[in-house]
């Protein structure tokens, strides 16, 4: 599961230099044993940006669900994944305690605000680059999260 962090029209983004290009990523990670979506989504933006969602006004929303099924290089067997995508707006002064580099990755990647129209264009893990402008609109959210398109070997490639 991810998150979509959003202000003032920016995203923020953990940007990773791979051998086949620049990666950038929706901060999250995996759901442990017997731990709920939301809490494993609260632990994870603690442990990579320093960031705790329970002081949010207005909590995530899960906004968008992808499934993924590609070969990632090196691997025999296919890599499958549920992604789960919330969305949260954050005020301005929690945006100034996002960490400037992932916390909890040895290389430190550095995490970017970037505008929204600009991240669509990038090379995006989870591929949801088509569908960044709904994360945008608080308001989109009813009626339950999206099914998007899966992740395939045909639609995305690792880097």
């Amino acid at each position: 599961m991810c998150a979509v962090l959003v202000h003032d029209g920016r995203l923020c983004l953990i940007r990773r230099h791979r051998d086949a290009g620049l990666q950038h990523s929706l901060p999250g990670g995996l759901v442990e044993d017997g731990e709920e979506p939301e809490a494993a989504l609260r632990r994870e933006l603690i442990e990579e940006l320093g960031l705790d969602l329970a002081v949010l006004p207005v909590p995530p929303v899960l906004r968008f669900v992808q499934d993924q099924e590609t070969e990632r290089p090196g691997e025999t067997e296919p890599f499958r994944r549920r992604h789960l995508v919330f969305t949260a707006h954050l005020p301005d002064h929690l945006v100034e305690v996002v960490s400037a580099v992932e916390q909890d990755d040895p290389d430190r990647a550095p995490v970017v605000w970037l505008p929204a129209a600009d991240a669509a264009r990038l090379h995006l893990y989870p591929d949801i680059g088509a569908i960044l402008g709904q994360a945008l609109r608080p308001d989109a959210a009813a009626g339950g999260p999206v099914l998007l398109p899966a992740m395939t070997g045909a639609s995305y490639q690792w880097r």
